[in-house]
């Protein structure tokens, strides 16, 4: 058997005009390439024009880049940007929230829809398809960066990743294969033209259902309420889905929606060769600017990549960041970034993922004067004096 393997990819690929360019970033141009073609592939069954696929994908495009990096810029990393603000359009040093990018891509499609008065399951069932491979693909990006690793093993396809010790799961291609494998569910699930809402239902539920399986062999460094994080997330979206295919059925029975729209016949908008032209040149840019983004955390570039690319020198594109000293989160979730990026913790966060801690320390003092806000104050006193707790995981 081949295997185990080391992980010692080039994470860059060419370098233009002082700027490297990055497999990670380069995902989301595969991605909304993706979308691209799959919208323009089926923009019949959505009654669109050939501007209008250019716009939903511009919109979609923008607002995965615009949100998803101010989510990560003011949530998740504002101790390091609150005092470097000239760095916060330095995306080329990383610093993307996958939460982020989830809530840009829905509200650049809520708003075409808005404007171009189309129908937003319609819109969203066509697209859960492409998402699921652009989901697969992105985690390719990832796992080039040397993020999200699992747990160590001696299976003979283990990984010994950049920044963790030991061999590990190569959980992240076990989740980007699981993606790959929801589109031809969901593309037999679109044959039988099932009522609006069903694909993007079965979308939410498949994903979170067969990545519960995926993430007992993850890592995490916190846990939340007695469950990691991120399967407490999971099964949300799987229960969510359950709900919502309840609902659109049950909408469907009562006459209440159609199935699938048909190819219309009727106007479509019409815009200037002039303008299409012009979505064509954002296009192109949109295309080319996420290449120069390295990875999802704001890290210094030489430090971390020296090792795995040569030649990568400290300049004014690429200064050393302090920030970065404390921040390894090859496997942190967005809610592990947050709290390994901050020297103290807040209180918000820190009563959630702590509840258990803050119960018992409350029991223990609140049995004598001491008011549960003094108490709360002296939790996290305490709080700041410790570390997120990890298991074996670098810092």
């Amino acid at each position: 058997m081949p295997g185990p393997f080391i992980h010692n990819i080039d994470p860059i690929y060419a370098k233009v005009g002082g700027f490297y360019l990055w497999f990670y970033g380069t995902s989301f141009t595969v991605g909304f390439l993706e979308v691209f073609f799959w919208l323009k592939r089926t923009r019949k069954q959505l009654e669109m024009s050939l501007n209008e696929v250019y716009s939903l994908t511009l919109f979609m495009a923008i607002g995965v880049l615009l949100c998803g990096r101010m989510v990560e810029v003011i949530f998740y990393e504002w101790e390091y940007y609150g005092s470097h603000l000239l760095h916060i359009p330095a995306v080329w040093l990383g610093g993307m929230s996958t939460h982020g990018i989830l809530l840009g891509g829905i509200l650049g499609m809520v708003l075409f829809c808005q404007v171009y008065r189309k129908s937003f399951l319609a819109v969203a069932d066509v697209l859960a398809i492409a998402g699921a491979a652009v989901m697969g693909i992105a985690r390719i990006g990832n796992f080039i960066d040397g993020q999200i690793v699992g747990s160590v093993t001696d299976v003979w396809w283990a990984v010994r990743f950049p920044d963790a010790e030991g061999f590990r799961h190569a959980v992240v291609l076990y989740d980007g294969l699981k993606n790959i494998m929801l589109i031809p569910l969901l593309l037999l699930i679109r044959k039988h033209k099932p009522p609006r809402g069903v694909i993007m239902a079965q979308f939410i539920l498949w994903y979170g259902f067969l990545r519960i399986p995926i993430d007992f062999f993850r890592e995490y460094r916190t846990e939340l309420y007695g469950f990691p994080p991120g399967q407490e997330f999971n099964l949300l979206m799987t229960m969510l889905g359950i709900v919502m295919l309840f609902w659109f059925y049950r909408k469907a029975q009562r006459g209440e929606d159609d199935s699938i729209p048909s190819v219309s016949t009727g106007p479509q908008r019409i815009e200037s060769s002039r303008l299409l032209n012009l979505k064509r040149v954002v296009f192109i840019i949109l295309l080319l600017f996420p290449t120069i983004i390295p990875s999802d955390w704001t890290q210094d570039i030489p430090k971390r990549y020296g090792k795995r690319h040569d030649g990568l020198n400290y300049s004014i594109l690429y200064p050393k960041i302090e920030a970065a000293d404390m921040t390894n989160t090859s496997n942190a979730t967005e809610t592990d970034k947050y709290l390994l990026r901050k020297k103290s913790f807040s209180p918000m966060i820190s009563q959630k993922l702590y509840p258990a801690f803050f119960l018992k320390y409350l029991a223990s003092t609140t049995g004598s004067s001491t008011s549960i806000s003094s108490t709360y104050i002296l939790f996290f006193t305490e709080m700041q004096k410790s570390k997120p707790p990890k298991k074996n995981l670098p810092l």
